[in-house]
């Protein structure tokens, strides 16, 4: 949500915000925040927080990373720092935050990670659950499923996990690099197996065709900073797809992003102010496309629910994806 206050925020529709707990223990310090009074005092946020223990971030920044049963042992990507990242520490960071929903400290690989590995990583992902509901008993944690593109260990993991019931059930080392095809029927395989009167959280996805996709398979909640990146970089959604605001097409367009859409960038602005905003590298720009772009997924996400009440959404699904091009 950068560049946002927290009432733009709001404001655009959204009621629950992440914090990554892996950034905040590096810098400025979980134990800061909380002698601040917590996390959404220090952020002012009123709503909920959700928070990613930072396994991801462990094993994709991190550098000179080793993998034991203790935990990780790493060196911070900001300073070379060595630490030992332990799946009790990772609660005690997300308690010390004071958040309202915790992950717990998961192994993540690589999407294409071969079978052996992958899993080494689900049993250890179990095994630090176990210690992470321990340690934070108190917290409401979900569970993280892994297994990567392996269809049985999916299954297998989902179900060991499912038995622990748990508050909410994420699925996680999916949008790493491997295909689509292989994203959606790993999820498929997972949510198949987990209860039905807990969230489903697909960890890491952001873009609108692929929380349509989702949806369609049982997936709840989604987490991504690719609408607010995007945005800053001038990339909007539309109903049609994409759009680069810088491109010289819009320099004299006089409509806003999408007709259609209530938030505050297109009720008030052009698409020509926006192109000579970003062509000029005025921050106002970056703030009214995250805007945007947070509005369009709120929206789309209302849609979806509504159509779900209504018995369509195969229909609007199918609508949407039949007109939505993705980059």
């Amino acid at each position: 949500m950068k560049t946002l206050l927290p009432e733009e925020v709001a404001e655009a529709g959204a009621n629950i915000l992440l914090v990554n707990a892996y950034h905040l223990y590096l810098r400025p310090g979980h134990e800061l925040i909380a002698g601040l009074g917590g996390v959404h005092r220090f952020m002012d946020w009123h709503g909920p927080i959700l928070s990613d223990s930072g396994g991801f971030q462990v094993f994709s920044l991190s550098r000179l990373r080793q993998v034991s049963e203790d935990g990780v042992r790493f060196r911070s990507h900001i300073d070379g720092s060595e630490h030992l990242y332990t799946p009790e520490l990772a609660m005690e960071v997300q308690r010390s935050l004071g958040v309202d929903i915790a992950m717990p400290l998961d192994h993540v690989l690589p999407g294409q990670s071969e079978l052996g590995p992958a899993t080494d990583a689900a049993e250890r992902t179990l095994r630090w659950y176990e210690r992470c509901r321990v340690a934070a008993a108190d917290l409401p944690t979900f569970a993280i499923v892994q297994g990567g593109i392996h269809p049985e260990l999916r299954r297998w993991h989902a179900r060991e996990l499912a038995a622990l019931d748990a508050p909410g059930y994420s699925i996680g080392g999916l949008s790493v690099g491997e295909s689509k095809d292989a994203m959606w029927a790993m999820t498929e395989i997972v949510t198949a197996e987990l209860p039905v009167d807990r969230p489903r959280y697909l960890m890491g996805v952001g873009s609108p065709e692929d929380l349509v996709n989702a949806v369609a398979r049982g997936v709840d909640m989604f987490d991504c900073v690719l609408p607010t990146r995007l945005g800053r970089n001038g990339s909007l959604f539309t109903r049609d797809g994409r759009r680069n605001i810088r491109n010289a097409a819009f320099r004299e367009q006089p409509t806003p992003i999408d007709e259609s859409c209530d938030c505050t960038t297109c009720r008030r602005f052009s698409m020509a102010y926006l192109h000579h905003l970003f062509r000029n590298d005025e921050l106002l720009g970056y703030r009214l496309a995250t805007v945007h772009n947070i509005r369009f997924l709120v929206r789309l996400a209302e849609e979806m629910r509504a159509a779900i009440l209504a018995n369509r959404f195969d229909d609007y699904a199918t609508e949407f994806l039949g007109r939505y091009r993705p980059v």
